[in-house]
């Protein structure tokens, strides 16, 4: 027996294990039973405080900084679609050097610091995302009803306008695609996360959704604001928990840029105008022309062309007096008739 060699089976003892569990023991024949370990959920992303109230504040001043420009250019009765321009580039530019600047500073240089990150499934998460932020906006609307809360509308005097293409396509541009990119970075990206490192998720969630629909409330609409951030603070909750949820902005940027697409769709052709909705004991009568079409905001002239232009940085892709310079914030828009 002397004459046969030695056998090549390694020693019993700890190695790693072939199958990537870790230290798993061999007996010299044969690996010992994997034992399940309990798996940590992952955590998910987050930002310095700083961060969030540094977006809210960027965001607050260049919107007050942008009206008061606008309002000081329209007596020059430039073309519209200069406005639109001025209008995105004061309302969206000083967030996006703010977004920059974070993933620089905290982000490693990569976009995905901030939540910006796309999957093919987003296709469908997208979609699924834009139902629920649906649902959640005409849950509150009927809440806004029952208690009879105030919320502002200008749907009555929001009258027919012809535009020209240039006009039409950059409003589109500036909805449906500027408007999903920085709103949600500034919202479910620096906010939100910013927010996950001093509160838990909920806390997070609710916060920046409502944050969200008081960014919207403009003095001129008076106690109507009240019903219109509510209305709209679903709408930033909803978001705000597929953003936590999938730990990027991909389904959320696509849902917003159905939203957007939808009303500003709505709001040339006028299809939904009028349709009656069974709430119950109330008869509601929901006009979706005016709804969250996130954007800076240009107006048509109503006959006279050498009235000017009114605009409104707060994005809304609603129309006004431009002899009044109304100013019109996006919204979700409820004609409620008992």
């Amino acid at each position: 027996m002397s004459n046969f060699p030695p056998p090549t089976s390694a020693p019993a003892g700890w190695y790693p294990d072939p199958q990537g569990f870790g230290p798993r023991y061999f007996d010299g024949r044969a690996w010992s039973p994997v034992v399940p370990r309990l798996v940590e959920p992952e955590v998910h992303p987050s930002l310095p405080m700083s961060v969030a109230v540094g977006a809210l504040g960027v965001l607050m001043v260049s919107l007050v900084v942008g009206k008061l420009v606008l309002n000081a250019l329209v007596g020059y009765e430039w073309p519209l679609i200069s406005y639109i321009a001025i209008s995105a580039v004061i309302s969206y530019g000083p967030s996006v050097a703010w977004g920059l600047y974070v993933r620089g500073r905290w982000g490693s240089r990569r976009m995905t610091s901030l939540g910006w990150k796309f999957r093919w499934s987003d296709l469908g998460w997208g979609p699924l995302t834009w139902l629920a932020a649906v649902t959640s906006q005409m849950v509150l609307a009927v809440v806004v009803l029952i208690f009879e809360i105030p919320l502002s509308s200008n749907i009555d005097s929001a009258g027919d306008f012809d535009a020209d293409r240039a006009y039409l396509i950059a409003t589109l541009l500036a909805a449906v695609i500027a408007a999903p990119i920085v709103e949600e970075v500034v919202f479910r990206g620096l906010v939100l996360r910013g927010f996950l490192s001093r509160m838990g998720p909920i806390s997070a969630i609710v916060l920046q959704g409502v944050l969200f629909g008081v960014a919207h409330v403009d003095p001129v609409r008076g106690v109507g604001n009240i019903g219109l951030a509510m209305v709209l603070s679903g709408v930033g909750v909803a978001f705000g928990v597929a953003a936590y949820l999938a730990h990027r902005l991909g389904p959320t940027v696509i849902a917003h840029a159905i939203f957007n697409a939808v009303v500003f769709t709505i709001v040339l052709t006028g299809v939904l105008d009028d349709v009656d909705r069974d709430f119950g004991r109330a008869a509601v009568s929901v006009a979706v022309e005016h709804q969250v079409v996130d954007q800076p905001h240009t107006t048509e002239p109503r006959g006279d062309q050498n009235s000017g232009a009114g605009l409104d940085p707060i994005d809304g892709a609603q129309r006004c007096r431009v002899d009044d310079i109304d100013v019109l914030e996006r919204g979700a828009w409820f004609r409620l008739d008992q």
